[in-house]
């Protein structure tokens, strides 16, 4: 890195070595952003900096961490609370999923989930908002998901509505100090994501591969959502349909329809425990 101090911007993104996050982090260098790029892979955290600064001549930090350790996340916290290095955007998009019901899966697999997927959420958001409040700017985006407008969706659903509803409350209590909060709710996307997390992906059929929606999609969407100060960004018409269809539905029907469905809680069945 220059000696010299950068006079760009700077966004931290987590689960920034593959999918959404990945994708964000080359977005975000593209729009003339410093990063900081955070996950657990050391070798492939390293690997993405150097393709980031060589693409894009811009300063890349790398913070190693699991955020399921809540050391390694007061970490990234601190990192993210500097005020010698200030952190303009914040990008929390680090997860993953379970192929496990909740009632009878791995219970240290489900407080895993709970500890990086609404845990650090909450724990950064908070430590961004501290910094970024006093200077008077700064965003935050949170990457949930249409699942957590779901009651079926598993454990994952049940993660992802904290992360939309925490989002819109901190957008509302942050109205007037230049700072915003922004929720992105994707649909099927497609990326490492379902794969590493035991289940299918891309679509069968013409119908169905239609609903999956590429990386760029979602993140060009959502970036342009954030830095408009909007506080929901749902990627592409026919999610905003979707959304929109589940937000004024019955809950319990669209639960009980969810869970019939091959795609709802039959693909969560436990594969085994370790």
């Amino acid at each position: 890195m220059s000696s010299a101090p950068s006079s760009r911007p700077t966004a931290l993104v987590t689960g920034a070595t593959a999918g959404l996050g990945a994708a964000y982090a080359r977005s975000l260098a593209g729009r003339g952003h410093d990063l900081v790029v955070v996950a657990r892979d050391v070798p492939r955290l390293e690997a993405t900096a150097a393709q980031l600064r060589a693409d894009f001549g811009v300063e890349v930090e790398v913070l190693a961490a699991d955020l399921s350790d809540r050391a390694a996340l007061e970490r990234v916290a601190a990192r993210v609370a500097s005020t010698e290095r200030p952190v303009d955007v914040l990008v929390n998009n680090a997860g993953f999923g379970l192929r496990q019901r909740f009632f009878d899966g791995v219970v240290a697999d489900h407080e895993r989930m709970f500890d990086v997927l609404c845990r650090a959420v909450m724990v950064l958001s908070r430590a961004a908002t501290g910094a970024m409040v006093p200077r008077g700017r700064g965003r935050i985006l949170n990457v949930g998901s249409v699942a957590g407008l779901v009651p079926g969706g598993g454990h994952y659903s049940a993660a992802k509505a904290y992360v939309i509803v925490l989002t819109e409350t901190l957008a509302g209590e942050l109205r007037g100090t230049g700072v915003t909060a922004t929720v992105v709710e994707p649909g099927y996307v497609r990326t490492e994501f379902h794969a590493r997390s035991g289940m299918s992906s891309g679509g069968s059929s013409t119908l169905s591969s239609r609903i999956w929606l590429d990386i760029d999609d979602v993140v060009d969407a959502s970036l342009d959502d954030l830095f408009a100060g909007r506080s929901v960004s749902v990627p592409t018409k026919r999610w905003k349909a979707v959304s929109t269809v589940l937000d004024v539905l019955p809950r319990g029907l669209v639960s009980s329809v969810w869970n019939r469905m091959p795609s709802g809680a039959k693909r969560r069945h436990p594969t085994g425990r370790h």
